[in-house]
């Protein structure tokens, strides 16, 4: 079921104002789609909750940034502590971030994290209350943003992640650097087979800042949080350029891929994606959380809470929305 849920990753646009610029949606209507639809807090009370993921069994685990703690959430909204994952800095945006479970986890009971320390950005893997293992390290950190740091498996079964340029621009066209990538690696954290260059876990790059990971069949997409322009929805395939920092947006510099969506950096600042019941969604930093056609088109505001840092498809059915002191469970209609 892991597997599953990992498969349907999606991306959505990120705020009214952005939906308006991109002539799919009026700013006036957008409050309008609110109320049809149903969604409830689970819980609340939380700090910087960054990330979520899900057991076997229906409850889920998720991050907060700050606190450096894995928690768990049952099915009945009871949260406890996991564990306090130790060597977590917390720069302005770095932190405990990204979480996935193995889609194994019933054979392996492994779940893996992506965190900051004083020296880079990591990705470890562990068994509950066990001391993480680093599998990747060595992914730039800045001094305080632009960290990445979202991790989700895919249908391959591989394990992706997103990083950040580290406040480097020139780290996202360094094949040398794991800053400004999309990663795709083993449970070991070994390059997966077919990456585009041998012995590397990079599969694309030339991004700034990815904080979204979404499939749509076997395609992925990625979220990029833009700087002074424009944010970008990008359909990635292995090898590709994306263009950062020659480019922010669509440009006409040979070897570069653009983005299929982009809109202003002042209305959007994208987070965490899904693909959930035929439709696109993506959490916004700058406020609520939005829905889409597969294509691009359409264009619903789905919730009006506030500062959203993830989505996800839950196994009862239902989407669950998170911002950065709520868990919220969404009807998905």
């Amino acid at each position: 079921m892991n597997q599953g849920n990992r498969a349907r990753r999606g991306a959505v646009m990120g705020s009214v104002a952005a939906l308006a610029a991109l002539g799919t949606l009026a700013a006036g209507q957008a409050s309008a789609d609110v109320g049809p639809r149903a969604i409830n807090q689970i819980v609340g009370g939380l700090q910087q909750v960054w990330a979520l993921d899900f057991l076997p069994d229906g409850s889920a685990l998720f991050t907060e940034k700050n606190t450096a703690k894995i928690r768990k959430l049952d099915k009945t909204g009871k949260v406890s502590d996991v564990q306090t994952v130790p060597g977590v800095s917390t720069p302005t945006e770095g932190g405990l971030l990204g979480i996935a479970v193995s889609p194994d986890y019933a054979s392996d009971q492994t779940v893996f994290v992506y965190y900051t320390t004083t020296n880079d950005n990591r990705i470890a893997k562990l068994k509950l209350g066990q001391t993480p293992q680093p599998i990747v390290t060595g992914i730039p950190r800045g001094a305080s943003y632009h960290h990445g740091g979202r991790l989700e498996f895919g249908p391959d079964g591989n394990l992706y992640a997103g990083t950040g340029d580290g406040q480097v621009g020139g780290n996202a066209q360094n094949d040398n650097s794991l800053g400004g990538k999309v990663l795709r690696m083993t449970k070991d954290g070994k390059p997966a087979s077919g990456n585009p260059k041998p012995g590397s876990v990079v599969y694309a790059k030339g991004f700034r800042n990815v904080q979204g990971l979404a499939w749509v069949g076997s395609q992925l997409y990625v979220s990029d949080i833009g700087a002074n322009k424009v944010d970008e929805l990008n359909r990635v395939d292995a090898g590709k350029n994306y263009g950062w920092p020659t480019c922010e947006g669509s440009c006409s510099t040979s070897g570069m891929t653009n983005p299929v969506k982009t809109w202003p950096t002042s209305s959007g600042t994208p987070s965490g994606l899904e693909y959930f019941k035929g439709s696109l969604y993506m959490a916004s930093l700058k406020g609520g959380t939005y829905k889409l056609d597969t294509n691009g088109s359409g264009g619903k505001l789905y919730t009006s809470l506030g500062r959203t840092r993830a989505v996800e498809a839950a196994p009862d059915g239902s989407l669950y929305v998170i911002t950065p002191t709520a868990i919220h469970r969404a009807d998905g209609n």
